[in-house]
């Protein structure tokens, strides 16, 4: 198996871990909501980093941040048919349901997070 293709089964791994650890985060009480959206960003992370795995960690960084971002602003749009997509349970895993800005700052701090992990890990792998 090449490099490349260990590398995105490694991403594929961590996404799938990250979803199950992020979905299990909704249930556990003593762990703040924002946790979730860090581990929401980490999985975005991974997924880009899956698919774009040449692509230098940084861009990958700066991708997801702003995937977040936007995600976290289109709450404010109120359409219809979005805010039918966002009151079903996979609508609202993947879109969210209402602006916070403390959501911005877990988005930050989970690509700060895993940006620094994978930097480390990528770095020992050479």
């Amino acid at each position: 198996m090449s490099a490349i293709h260990k590398r995105r089964w490694g991403y594929f791994l961590a996404l799938v871990v990250v979803i199950v650890i992020g979905l299990l985060s909704r249930r556990v009480s003593f762990l703040p909501n924002e946790t979730g959206d860090a581990l929401w960003v980490i999985a975005v992370y991974c997924l880009y980093r899956m698919i774009w795995c040449k692509e230098l960690l940084k861009n990958i960084a700066w991708w997801s941040l702003l995937t977040a971002y936007a995600v976290e602003f289109s709450q404010l749009i109120r359409w219809g048919w979005l805010v039918s997509i966002r009151s079903t349970v996979i609508g609202h895993l993947l879109l969210g349901q209402g602006f916070q800005w403390l959501d911005i700052l877990a988005y930050t701090i989970g690509v700060i997070i895993v940006y620094a992990i994978t930097t480390l890990i990528e770095r020992f792998q050479k």
